[in-house]
């Protein structure tokens, strides 16, 4: 049998950043990634965000990918939360997202950092946040 464990930090936000996610709808979300994830078979370590953005630690699975991963947990996501009228106009995730390999020994240090969303977005917006993402990952931005 083999034993994998890819830890990956992956960031992503609502279509044009829109400030959707009030406390209360963001718990709601949040609580249903979660057991959307469980149901799929996604180890999601931790959730959190603020009014435009999710960040969660995960461990991919053997037979799982990126992309199939953040495809069923945004896609399904913004299919509930019209579904359930969550919001008054149309939810959408925005189609990018970052996503970052996370060593063993950084676990718990991006688990705070998700956990601590919404006091580290008092100092920081996501605008700001994103960009440091940019540079410190040395993403190439295109178009």
């Amino acid at each position: 049998m083999p034993f994998v464990k890819i830890w990956l930090h992956l960031v992503w936000s609502t279509k044009n950043r829109e400030p959707y996610l009030s406390k209360d709808i963001r718990e709601k979300v949040i609580a249903h990634i979660k057991d959307n994830a469980k149901d799929k078979k996604i180890f999601l370590d931790c959730i959190n965000g603020n009014v435009d953005h999710l960040h969660c630690l995960i461990s991919l699975g053997l037979d799982q990918n990126i992309s199939k991963i953040l495809m069923l947990l945004k896609g399904e996501s913004s299919h509930w939360i019209n579904e359930n009228k969550l919001c008054k106009t149309k939810f959408e995730w925005q189609d990018e997202y970052f996503a970052v390999s996370v060593s063993e020994s950084q676990v718990e240090a991006i688990r705070k950092y998700v956990q601590n969303q919404e006091e580290h977005h008092r100092k920081k917006t996501f605008s700001e946040e994103y960009e440091e993402f940019i540079r410190n990952y040395n993403f190439q931005k295109f178009g």
